[in-house]
């Protein structure tokens, strides 16, 4: 038996309806279902496809999460089945704010979608936030001042593309990047554009196809009371120059 096989069975228990009436709605026959469930036989793409719509659960959910530990109440649902985050709330209903600190950052990648490594995260509660679902980040080295190393910047999810704005910061969880905190523009067909604020770091893109989550900036929790200098990467970067020019002179009066 598969993880696969034994949530669909759970999904169809839970439902109360027969291997024969889901096959059906399913539109193939009931033993070719049966095959699915018992673990003799893998369900094709399209299948894939209808088993999720049925049940209204994204296709990565019931291949890699075991559904009996699911509270289905306590998930965050977006259109088209894309993706379903589970989510944590108080015993008031108020959703509570994971954390993902330096020390369980490596497993982001892997629990994002895991209700137990999600439950695992610490907690706190923002109420000004407002509507929606938020989520904390390490922040790590100097590309996105004032935002200090060790800090944590708070993210609200975001559903859609669409939503994202130019110019505005967030919180990519990429394939092939894993976590960062960028400027985003949408000026590539297929990518996204990201720019860091300190102009020592240059713009990189992103595939689309990449991206696992992207979440909004929201606020900055921060440790530190350092006074900003105004004019500090300026001042870094007409050294660096600076030091260059130096360097060319030198090599120009050799003899």
């Amino acid at each position: 038996m598969s993880l696969f096989s034994d949530n669909i069975r759970v999904l169809r228990v839970r439902q109360k309806i027969s291997q024969e009436k889901l096959a059906e709605n399913l539109q193939i026959t009931r033993g070719r279902y049966v095959k699915y469930e018992d673990g003799t036989s893998e369900a094709p793409y399209e299948i894939l496809k209808k088993i999720a719509w049925y049940y209204h659960m994204s296709i990565d959910l019931i291949l890699s999460v075991d559904i009996r530990k699911i509270d289905m109440h306590h998930l965050l649902k977006l259109e088209n089945n894309r993706l379903v985050l589970p989510i944590m709330v108080d015993h008031q209903g108020e959703n509570f704010i994971e954390i993902v600190t330096q020390k369980v950052k490596a497993g982001y990648l892997n629990g994002y979608a895991d209700p137990e490594y999600i439950e695992s995260l610490q907690q706190i509660s923002l109420p000004f936030l407002g509507p929606g679902k938020h989520r904390g980040f390490p922040v790590e080295g100097d590309s996105m001042p004032p935002h200090e190393d060790g800090s944590i910047i708070v993210g609200r999810y975001i559903e859609r593309l669409g939503d994202v704005q130019d110019g505005k910061t967030y919180i990519l969880i990429t394939k092939n990047e894993g976590m960062v905190y960028k400027r985003l523009n949408k000026n590539k067909k297929n990518a996204l554009v990201l720019e860091s604020d300190n102009n020592f770091y240059p713009n990189y893109e992103v595939r689309l196809s990449d991206i696992i989550e992207i979440w909004e900036y929201r606020c900055n929790i921060g440790r530190t009371d350092k006074k900003q200098e105004l004019n500090e990467i300026e001042d870094l970067k007409e050294l660096i120059l600076e030091v260059k020019r130096e360097v060319r002179e030198i090599r120009n009066n050799k003899p």
